[in-house]
């Protein structure tokens, strides 16, 4: 005959042991699904009105050891080379120093996914003074954004404003307004930021 105790005590391990396997089958850890950058580069290169390069090229960066966005201190370098009524060519790089991964090979690559825009107070309202547009794109002839030309008002004088760099990936390239680089209701396309910062843009 078997003891109750012992019945007891394998009825209480059985319960324990399927209570740990349902936990883990049920709760797994969640995977980050953002992309981890931590150091981000803009190049902008004087063009002449056939977008010929004529000018020094000039980087500007922001960098974080934990990645920008996931927290820690992010050094940002103001953009102070721009001068009025001139156009540039810009090009952005994004790096994982934490993984020392190249992340705009990925961008490129996954470029469906992906797509750039440039928003905030040097591009929107009565204001804005730049102007962007999208010079690649993917498989599918939708804009990227890693590379670009920008045009300084001619009228800009000395001016401040914001240069707000977003990432999104996995966001309906085909909704209405997506093409738009400057598109301030970029959210309504779905999809996540993977990047989110801000430059201080000084003329």
């Amino acid at each position: 005959m078997i003891n109750m105790k012992k019945l007891s005590a394998l009825v209480l391990l059985a319960i324990a042991s399927a209570t740990l396997l349902s936990c883990s089958k049920d709760d797994p850890v969640p995977e980050l699904d953002q992309e981890v950058i931590t150091d981000v580069s803009l190049t902008f290169t004087e063009v002449d009105g056939n977008d010929g390069v004529i000018g020094t090229a000039m980087e500007y960066n922001a960098s974080s050891d934990e990645g920008i966005g996931l927290g820690g201190n992010v050094v940002i370098d103001d953009i102070d080379g721009l001068e009025a009524g001139k156009r540039y060519l810009v090009e952005i790089t994004a790096f994982n120093g934490i993984a020392n991964e190249d992340v705009t090979e990925e961008i490129e690559e996954e470029g469906d996914h992906h797509q750039f825009f440039f928003v905030g107070s040097a591009f929107l309202g009565e204001n804005g003074f730049l102007e962007y547009m999208y010079d690649d794109e993917d498989e599918d002839g939708n804009p990227i954004g890693l590379r670009g030309y920008i045009t300084v008002d001619e009228n800009a004088g000395s001016t401040t404003g914001m240069l707000n760099l977003v990432l999104r990936h996995d966001l309906d390239k085909d909704f209405e307004g997506a093409n738009n680089p400057s598109w301030e209701n970029f959210v309504q396309a779905g999809g996540e930021s993977d990047l989110d910062i801000d430059f201080d843009v000084i003329l």
